[in-house]
């Protein structure tokens, strides 16, 4: 499991001409099941997702095709962690 932190690295109207591909992209891999969760940080700096993936290395190849990384608006963290405890609803997150 990983947490992926973005941060842009450009303006602000630089980021929003990229939002609605970006939001495809992301459409894309929570239908294969890649990401889990995701949203804005706050303040508007970046973003975070969740992301179920086998290895740092098929997440970084699935990030290279996203549009804010196309473009360099953003850069990325990739924290990978093992879950051991998650509330109610989200146990099937937690590793076996």
């Amino acid at each position: 499991m990983f947490v992926v932190v973005l941060t842009y690295t450009k303006s602000l109207d630089a980021v929003d001409q990229h939002v609605a591909a970006h939001r495809e992209f992301l459409d894309r891999h929570y239908a294969s099941g890649t990401f889990l969760l995701s949203g804005r940080r706050e303040p508007r700096t970046g973003g975070v997702i969740l992301a179920n993936a086998p290895s740092a290395r098929e997440l970084q190849a699935i990030l290279a095709q996203d549009p804010f990384h196309i473009h360099g608006v953003a850069a990325y963290e990739l924290v990978q962690f093992t879950p051991t405890m998650a509330a109610p609803g989200l146990q099937s997150l937690v590793a076996q």
